[in-house]
């Protein structure tokens, strides 16, 4: 049966033109364009409130739970409340549709969205994004955002700001690939496939993978800061929503990137963010011996 389920989501996932689309995402916040390290920090209104969501109608339900300590810095806070307020939007407007004359009639669509705290220091304060919406269909839509935000600088922290080089892209994408395809074939082996069904069902799912890890930032916009023992970050955590590098039955997928491949690409201005290990000593330059006579 797991075999069959696996066959069948795969399928059904390439027959598609494309990705389903990926919710907002801090790399494209909600509303706002990315910022660059010389643009102005961001402003946000003074006082906003965290506080959580609960709804039940006969339309639909929403719960949206914040468990952050994240209004301490406005501009963080309005980008959290942003994103959960343009997800139960999309919620509300979807049950008024369906409940027009001629609109689907079925159970209540729900929005479950949850907001957690992953690292606080002076430096770097990352929040998660998860949840679901559902408005019909087999199965809810993922909801799957993550947040870096630089307390002293005052704004998010983008991949594209992070990491500035088409050479840099390329190095993470064949080293998250690489690990995707570990990670895949051990799954297979798992369950045990025939030869050629097990061939055929590598060949779909390393597409999917090929195609959701261009070396591009749009396609690494979600990423967690990995805490190294002295504060500082040892490498990036990238996250695959259901669908970009797999079917939705593998659910959200995760790789680390550690901090000896950063290094070489990060931006002048995010090094001092990174445990970066320091450059080997020059060897020492040895006098040749005298000439024989």
């Amino acid at each position: 049966m797991k075999r069959l389920l696996l066959l069948c989501a795969l399928a059904a996932a390439l027959a598609a033109c494309k990705r389903e689309p990926q919710p907002a995402t801090p790399a494209a916040t909600p509303g706002a364009p990315a910022q660059a390290p010389g643009e102005p920090a961001i402003v946000a209104p003074a006082g906003v409130k965290l506080e959580d969501v609960s709804e039940s109608t006969s339309d639909y339900i929403v719960g949206i739970s914040y468990q952050v300590s994240a209004e301490q810095y406005p501009g963080l806070a309005a980008e959290l409340k942003k994103y959960a307020d343009t997800a139960r939007n999309d919620l509300v407007e979807a049950a008024k549709a369906r409940s027009q004359p001629g609109g689907a009639t079925s159970a209540p669509y729900d929005l479950s969205l949850s907001f957690t705290e992953l690292m606080h220091t002076p430096d770097v304060v990352a929040v998660a994004a998860d949840g679901s919406s559902y408005t019909g269909g087999a199965h809810g839509a993922p909801l799957i955002a993550r947040f870096v935000w630089l307390p002293k600088q005052n704004r998010m922290l983008t991949a594209q700001q992070l990491i500035p080089s088409s050479e840099g892209w390329t190095a993470i994408s064949d080293h998250v690939r690489e690990q995707l395809h570990a990670a895949l074939s051990q799954r297979v082996d798992a369950d045990d496939l025939p030869p050629e069904e097990r061939a055929q069902v590598v060949q779909n799912a390393s597409k999917m993978i090929d195609d959701g890890t261009q070396p591009d930032p749009s396609d690494f916009a979600l990423f967690e800061p990995i805490a190294a023992p002295d504060g500082r970050l040892a490498g990036l955590r990238f996250v695959f929503a259901p669908y970009q590098v797999g079917p939705y039955s593998d659910g959200t997928q995760t790789v680390e990137v550690p901090v000896d491949v950063l290094a070489p690409h990060l931006a002048p201005e995010y090094r001092p963010l990174f445990a970066v290990p320091p450059a080997a000593p020059a060897p020492p330059v040895s006098n040749p011996p005298p000439p024989a006579r």
